[in-house]
């Protein structure tokens, strides 16, 4: 499925979500940071939609981020198996390759995602915030990460913890992808 198909998918459930919810599309703005513009945007499945808007109006909702992706509710209550390759796509923007790796998984209290990053000009990077924390576990590659006004180097190995209300934006360097796993909290 394109990117484009699965906006033109996500984009009834967020209204619908919305409707049920009895929520202006003012009133989920406002609550989710965005501007009303942008979140009829999303709703028009006609943008990018991005994991962490995503995250935000689920969790506001009370649903799992998998309805929202999917149209399915997660099943599995004692573990989520996931092969190697295998997961959830979450391809919900253009910058990087998202797989959720529990997307099965009921009530659960993280996301983890197996992310893979490409390289890309410093001004091409775009900076996104949302609630919570966010882990980073590099697997393949260097991997830049800008938080705010800072600039962290990323090898095979290194890890990183942060506040995800602070803004960041990721790309890969060396002229090659990276490959990390990113829990979020």
């Amino acid at each position: 499925m394109s990117n484009n198909e699965a906006y033109k998918e996500i984009a009834p459930r967020l209204q619908g979500l919305r409707d049920a919810m009895d929520m202006s599309i003012e009133e989920l703005a406002e609550k989710t940071g965005v501007t009303a513009e942008k979140a009829a945007l999303y709703e028009s499945g006609t943008v990018e939609i991005p994991v962490s808007y995503l995250m935000d109006v689920a969790h506001l909702c009370g649903v799992s981020l998998t309805v929202l992706i999917s149209g399915n509710e997660a099943y599995l209550k004692n573990y989520a198996l996931v092969r190697k390759g295998k997961g959830l796509n979450v391809d919900r923007r253009k910058d990087y390759d998202y797989k959720n790796l529990a997307a099965t998984f009921v009530g659960r209290r993280m996301e983890p995602f197996m992310v893979n990053v490409p390289p890309k000009e410093v001004a091409d990077m775009n900076f996104t915030t949302h609630r919570g924390q966010e882990f980073i576990y590099v697997l393949e590659g260097r991997l830049e990460l800008r938080l705010d006004k800072s600039v962290v180097e990323l090898e095979v190995g290194d890890s990183l913890y942060f506040d995800s209300n602070t803004p960041h934006a990721l790309r890969g360097l060396d002229g090659k992808s990276a490959r990390m796993l990113d829990v979020i909290l």
